[in-house]
Parts: C-alpha cells; structure tokens; sequence
C-alpha cells in the first residue's frame, strides 16, 4: 500500500509529522480490520445460536400441541359430541354470526370452526407494503411518498441555476414542480438529516444530557477527509447534544462520526442503520449511503425526490425538527473550550432576510466537487402550509439559497 502523503517538498519536521499521521492510519487501517473479523466471528456465533433457539422452541409448541390434544381428546370426549350434535341446530342453517362478528361455520363432520371477518383485516394486513417511518396513537402509520398531479410542472427559470430540483406540498403529498426529480445525486452532506434522524429515533431524551469521549480517530476522520468540523479535540468530553448541533449547523464531521459511535458503537454499524432507514422509507431502490457525514463514493447517492421523503420524516421528529431549525448554538463549555464552540446553520442565517413568501424554519446545505452547491430546505407559510424544496447542481453556495428563493416565489401557488 502506498503512503497517501507526498512529503518530498516538506521540512524535515513536515516529514516527521506526515510520516507519524501515516503510521496512525495504516494503524487503524489494521484495527478496523481486526474489528471486522470479530464481527463476523461474533455474527456467526449469534445466528448459531438463534437457530439452535428457534429449533427448541419449535420442538417444544409441537410437544405442547399434542400433549394438549391428547388431553381434549381423553379429557372431554361427552361435552366435545355435545357441542357438536346441539338439538338446536338446524338443516340448512351452516353459518351464523357470533357476538364477536366472526362467523362461525358447522363443517361437514359437525365439528364448529370460527372464521375471521372479513371485513375487518388484521393490522399486520392493512399495513402491508406502506413506506412508513411513525406510528400514531391508533396505530395508524404516516406515509412519506409524494406524488405528481396534472398540475405538476417542469421547473424551468433563468433564475434557477441548479441542475436538479423538486418542491412538494407536504399537506398533501403531492409534487409540486420538479427537475431530475429521480436522477442520481451525491447528496453530500444533505446526507446528514438521515444521521441525526436515525440517531434520534434510536435515544431517548433523557441521552442529551449524556456524555461522549471524543478520541483520535474521529477527530483524524475529519481531518484527513477534509470535512467540515466543529473543532472537537481528542480527549475532549461533550455532551450528546453537542453532537447534534455539531452535526447539522457546520456539517461537522467530527460530530457526526462521534455521534454514529455513540448511538451504534461505530461508524460502519451506524450506517448499516441509516440503509436499514431507507429500506423502511422505501428509498432503498434509489437511495444507498456509505457514510453519515456525506463523502463522495460512488456508492454514495439518492435522488431529490429521495432527500425531500427523508427530510419530510425528519421534520415530524421532534428533536430532528428543532436542531435543522436552530440558527446559531453555542457548544457546552469543556477543558479544552472553556467558553464552547460557537456554531451556526449558515444557509438559515442567509436566507431569513429573504422574501419566499413564508418561513423557512428548517434545512441543511452540502457540497461535493460531483454534487456542486446542493441544499434541502422546509419552509411553512401563513395558512400553516409546508414546503420542501430541495435543489443540486448550484454553483455557488449563494447560488444555491437565490435558487431556493426563486423556486417557492415561483411556484408554490398564490394564496398560501
């Protein structure tokens, strides 16, 4: 394997200090290898150990079933032929509706079986095949899918530069406008509203309070990848909902990796949850993530339309809602930063003094070299009525937020 670091042009303290960050990779290269391993080993043994589960368990309700019909059988053989010959029954008369509202049916051996009603199926039947993601108090289950109508458009404007582009009305799920709607997108770090949606959905509130230990190899995720970072250090304790905020306002990936640890004890565990998400929202077709903080890979990407469903779950949230709508946070004080880390959601900060013709409350931007300036953003209007809007392909930052504003001017409908 080849050094990733060039230090012929450096000092010799330059060449030291690369050549000691090669050693810590190669380093961690290795242990994630190893962790790899026991997974696997530990995974085999589990599902050993599940099967040999289910197979006693089998073994013991078929016992139980014959152990139970040789007593009904030896038990109460006169009241068995009696509820079967009753002197009440009738030629001609074979079903009759129970008090329960199953019927109940004589059989050609006068043996009476119960049927389920029809009418109402079991909720296991009626939820079959929903893309769902909350359930409600009486069960019912929303459903995050947006649909076009005929009076769906093309969103085509010299004001919008952005290559691809969706606006739907989430009161009633419909598209409103839209560009590439299903193309392929590296959503970069749009990305990370799945993150902290899976990572809210998988604490409790009670966890904010909580602490985490940053260490040096998330801090060296950051930095070697480039990301955007809150500026966490190794060592540094920080409450949970420091990484939150960490995560969302700068795209930190310090924080976003520290908080994938904490909920799923790694990194790579956390993001087999966020795939496991998608299948659940019903965007695994179109939609597959190789990390929470937004890197390119190639396997890395959705579709607009995918990151306006995946928003849509994230704003019914409570927490997810109220961290994608914070404006500027301060970070718990710490021995490293005495006075926190001051972090703020920049396009919400740019875009408040905007007219779009209602309040964009929550979003989050990104950017990769293959993605450009992208961004997905939640806006609400005077008659309650909320948007999302999600954009790629910008060339700016600036251009992306002008885009955002010419799309909700343009196109949600007057009067909302």
């Amino acid at each position: 394997m080849e050094p990733i670091y060039d230090y012929t042009e450096n000092s010799e303290k330059d060449r030291e200090f690369y050549k000691e960050m090669e050693r810590r990779r190669l380093r961690r290269l290795e242990k994630r290898k190893q962790e790899k391993r026991k997974k696997l080993i530990v995974s085999m043994l589990l599902s050993a150990g599940v099967i040999f589960i289910m197979i006693a368990i089998g073994i013991g309700v078929v016992n139980r079933r014959d152990t139970a019909d040789t007593e009904s059988r030896e038990g109460f053989p006169e009241e068995a032929g009696i509820e079967a010959s009753s002197p009440d029954s009738k030629p001609g008369e074979e079903e009759e509706e129970s008090d329960t509202g199953s019927l109940v049916t004589e059989s050609n051996d006068n043996e009476v079986t119960t049927e389920p009603d029809l009418e109402e199926p079991s909720t296991e039947q009626s939820t079959e095949g929903m893309n769902t993601s909350e359930t409600s108090a009486q069960g019912e289950k929303k459903t995050y899918q947006f649909d076009s109508t005929p009076n769906t458009v093309n969103i085509y404007s010299e004001e919008v530069i952005s290559t691809h582009s969706i606006l739907v009305n989430v009161n009633d799920d419909t598209i409103v406008a839209a560009n590439g709607t299903y193309d392929r997108i590296s959503p970069a770090s749009m990305t990370i509203v799945l993150t902290v949606l899976v990572a809210a959905e998988a604490i409790e509130k009670s966890d904010l309070d909580d602490t985490f230990t940053m260490t040096l190899e998330i801090t060296d995720y950051a930095y070697i990848n480039d990301c955007s970072y809150v500026g966490f250090l190794d060592g540094e304790v920080v409450t949970v909902r420091d990484l939150f905020y960490g995560t969302v306002l700068p795209s930190g990936g310090d924080a976003a990796v520290g908080l994938a640890t904490y909920v799923a004890g790694s990194h790579e565990a956390f993001v087999d949850m966020m795939n496991a998400k998608l299948e659940e929202l019903g965007l695994s077709d179109s939609a597959h993530f190789t990390n929470c903080v937004g890197l390119y890979d190639n396997n890395h990407y959705c579709t607009v339309y995918d990151m306006a469903v995946i928003m849509d779950a994230a704003m019914e949230n409570e927490l997810c809602r109220e961290v994608l709508s914070a404006h500027i946070y301060t970070t718990t004080p710490t021995t490293q930063h005495p006075e926190g880390i001051e972090i703020s959601n920049w396009f919400l900060r740019r875009i408040e003094d905007k007219d779009t013709g209602g309040l964009v409350v929550g979003a989050k931007t990104g950017y990769v070299t293959e993605s450009g300036s992208c961004a997905v953003s939640y806006e609400e209007y005077a008659d309650g009525t909320p948007y999302i809007c999600v954009t790629a392909g910008a060339t700016s930052s600036w251009r992306c937020i002008y885009d955002h504003v010419e799309i909700y001017n343009r196109y949600v409908p007057n009067g909302e």
